[in-house]
């Protein structure tokens, strides 16, 4: 994939809603940072939450205190959110849900909200029960594994699927991957000069279905097509180095990295830069976003340089950016 067109600008001006843009196709993931903090947030950065939509598919990864200010900035409708996936329960990635479930509901939402993480429903519905409100709409709690070094599907259409596999935090974490999946094309100039076979609904068969006999020959896919790979986004949630992200991050598009600290601190349980870079660097990552930076980081330039050193296909995330990949 084609690296993004300019470097995302200065973290000088935290609420500008950059842009930045990788051509693969014709089909657009978008990614909006609606909180780039941790723990407290502060003038600049929300806790942790991030807009993703592929298509038609709207989630929300991690939903942090501010989350639907955030999103009204950004001018996304929370409406639109079908699935919330949570990395963990540690407040400042959560905080946010009471209050987004309390506007979809005073708006009037019909539609299911399904609500992933670990130990989902027991936290699902503790949060349901500390109103008198009842909601309109039927809130889907879904339990994700959070033991072992497995990935595990959580969630897919025709298009795309959504895995997890458990980190190393201080509480039940996971990280999350959205990775949609390959396709194929017919190479029609191929097809025509090997087979004869033209643009025709033939063709649209030979997608389908891996094979079709034309004038008495069978035409494999495998052998006029072209192979799309799909594009992955990888998001760590709060996590120590540790083998899992390894395995879960392998050939990443964007990988979203927790880097609370400037350099991995004894017994914090929360990843470095330069740990980050590595990750990057050994998993053939295309792109590394940071992100969830400690408030007492006003400038996190040094976090970009440690990283760069290493990889240099870094950037720092900041509230409202949006990253657009095309494929």
């Amino acid at each position: 994939m084609p690296h993004p067109q300019g470097e995302v600008p200065s973290l000088l001006n935290p609420f500008y809603p950059t842009s930045t843009i990788l051509k693969h196709g014709d089909r657009m993931l978008e990614i909006v940072f609606l909180g780039t903090g941790s723990g407290i947030p502060t003038k600049k950065r929300n806790p942790s939450a991030i807009w993703l939509q592929y298509e038609d598919s709207v989630m929300l990864w991690d939903c942090g205190e501010g989350t639907q200010k955030r999103m009204m900035q950004a001018k996304v409708s929370f409406m639109k959110i079908d699935r919330i996936f949570i990395t963990h329960w540690h407040a400042d990635h959560w905080a946010g849900l009471i209050g987004l479930m309390q506007t979809m509901n005073m708006e009037g939402r019909k539609k299911n909200l399904y609500i992933y993480g670990p130990e989902a429903e027991r936290f699902v519905g503790n949060l349901l029960d500390l109103d008198y409100w009842g909601p309109r709409f039927r809130i889907v709690p879904k339990n994700v594994p959070y033991s072992g070094e497995d990935i595990n599907h959580v969630w897919g259409t025709k298009k795309f699927d959504v895995y997890s596999i458990p980190v190393n935090h201080t509480v039940p974490a996971v990280a999350y991957s959205f990775e949609e999946k390959d396709r194929w094309n017919v190479d029609i100039k191929k097809a025509e000069k090997l087979y004869g076979l033209k643009q025709s609904p033939l063709v649209g068969k030979l997608k389908n279905e891996g094979s079709v006999m034309y004038k008495g020959k069978r035409i494999s896919l495998k052998d006029v097509g072209l192979l799309r790979k799909g594009l992955k986004v990888v998001y760590t949630g709060d996590t120590k180095s540790c083998k899992c992200l390894e395995v879960i991050a392998k050939d990443s598009d964007i990988l979203i990295h927790d880097t609370t600290f400037l350099d991995e601190k004894i017994g914090r349980m929360h990843s470095g830069a330069k740990a980050a870079a590595r990750l990057a660097k050994k998993t053939g990552t295309k792109k590394l976003v940071l992100t969830h930076f400690s408030r007492r980081y006003q400038d996190v330039n040094p976090h970009v340089k440690e990283a760069r050193e290493i990889f240099k296909q870094t950037v720092a995330a900041h509230d409202l950016m949006r990253i657009r990949i095309k494929r």
